[in-house]
């Protein structure tokens, strides 16, 4: 296991990433989300700088390093009060996807333009009946001459309306025993049989959630990512990184909202001292730090093990630092909400939004209880229940 104090450049990309981030501010996010955009300004120059590659190969424009230097971008943004959510799916799943399984053209297509911010891709998986359960995907792909005929449903997909493709998870047929595994294509947003349509969310996020309809949408062979019968070892290396950086949006948005309930608690006074002066809202707001900074350990292992090759190692990890980051940043914005009282309900200081938007990571990609399943099973040696 390598330490997890990080290096002088992942020390120095955090600031920069810091830098960057404080430029923009939630102030920026804020009136983006109001405006009904996308935060393109951040993501371009995020691009320009290098920051949205970090983890891709310097062969295909990227910046060489991991997924350990693309949380630390995520994380610092979010930190700043202006994540970008597409930073999870672009470069994290479906960059390592491409990265790792796909061919000589696809790499030179694609990463690219994903590591400096000029294309971006989209990620497929839930369906409206399977869930948390990627086993009962019933999106499937059959071939029709040299060609796939891709068929199915898609739901709680984020920023398809900006993405130049969509990486979907589909499910083949094994000629050999007729049962169905999982594959990866792409598929641009553009072909005949693709419709997308927005989910109304009460979510206030400039990335917008569609649910996609596949009505035999045609692809060329080319369209298929890696090796058809590998398709489960592909799928879960792209979905290590979805958690590990779910866990650094997650641990960058509860240290915004601390940050801003420490600024209150120091100035704000009622009675004689200030309010941060007493242990009722000094130490839970301590205990929110204590556990931020615990899941971005478990974030930071998840990260190095990935990096390292340790797919088995990493999914237990990543898992793991998922659900501490969610739990560690639901419980950092109620505090700090609680710790404004009326004035954290407000649109002046910002907190409400984050509300919702920190229940995401409870959520999303994994629910908190899939992942104690997960524990349960695969950490533990219990017995399965289903």
């Amino acid at each position: 296991m390598p330490p997890v104090i990080e290096s002088e450049e992942q020390s120095d990309l955090r600031a920069a990433v810091a830098a960057l981030g404080k430029r923009y501010g939630r102030d920026y996010i804020t009136r983006t989300v109001a405006e009904g955009r996308h935060p393109t300004e951040l993501w371009s120059d995020a691009g320009k700088l290098g920051y949205l590659g970090v983890n891709l190969p310097e062969a295909y424009g990227g910046g060489g390093g991991g997924v350990t230097e693309l949380s630390i971008v995520l994380e610092e943004l979010g930190a700043a009060g202006s994540p970008l959510l597409m930073l999870v799916v672009s470069p994290a799943i479906c960059g390592t996807v491409i990265a790792r399984f796909g061919t000589e053209e696809q790499k030179r297509t694609w990463l690219p333009g994903i590591a400096d911010g000029t294309r971006t891709m989209a990620f497929g998986i839930t369906e409206p009946d399977a869930g948390s359960n990627s086993h009962r995907i019933t999106t499937t792909a059959r071939r029709d001459g040299d060609d796939w005929l891709l068929t199915g449903r898609k739901v709680f997909i984020s920023g398809v309306d900006i993405a130049d493709a969509v990486l979907i998870v589909g499910r083949t047929e094994d000629a050999r025993t007729g049962r169905l595994k999982p594959c990866l294509f792409i598929v641009p947003p553009d072909a005949e049989g693709f419709q997308r349509h927005p989910i109304d969310m009460e979510l206030n996020a400039a990335e917008k959630q569609f649910e996609l309809v596949l009505d035999d949408v045609r692809l060329p062979a080319d369209a298929l990512v890696g090796d058809e019968d590998a398709g489960l070892l592909q799928l879960f290396a792209g979905l290590n990184p979805e958690r590990i950086m779910t866990a650094a949006f997650a641990i960058g948005m509860g240290r915004y909202a601390l940050g801003r309930a420490l600024e209150y608690a120091r100035e704000r006074t009622v009675w004689k001292a200030p309010i941060g002066a007493h242990q009722a809202i000094a130490h839970p707001l301590a205990r929110a730090h204590i556990d931020l900074e615990l899941a971005r350990l478990m974030m930071q292992k998840a990260a190095h093990l990935y990096d390292a090759g340790d797919d088995i190692g990493a999914g237990e990890a990543a898992n793991m630092a998922k659900y501490a980051a969610g739990e560690a940043c639901v419980n950092a914005v109620d505090q700090a909400v609680h710790t404004l009282g009326g004035n954290g309900l407000t649109r002046e200081y910002g907190l409400a939004s984050l509300i919702t938007a920190a229940r995401v990571a409870r959520i999303a990609p994994v629910s908190r209880e899939m992942i104690l399943n997960y524990v349960s099973h695969q950490s533990l040696g219990l017995p399965k229940s289903y």
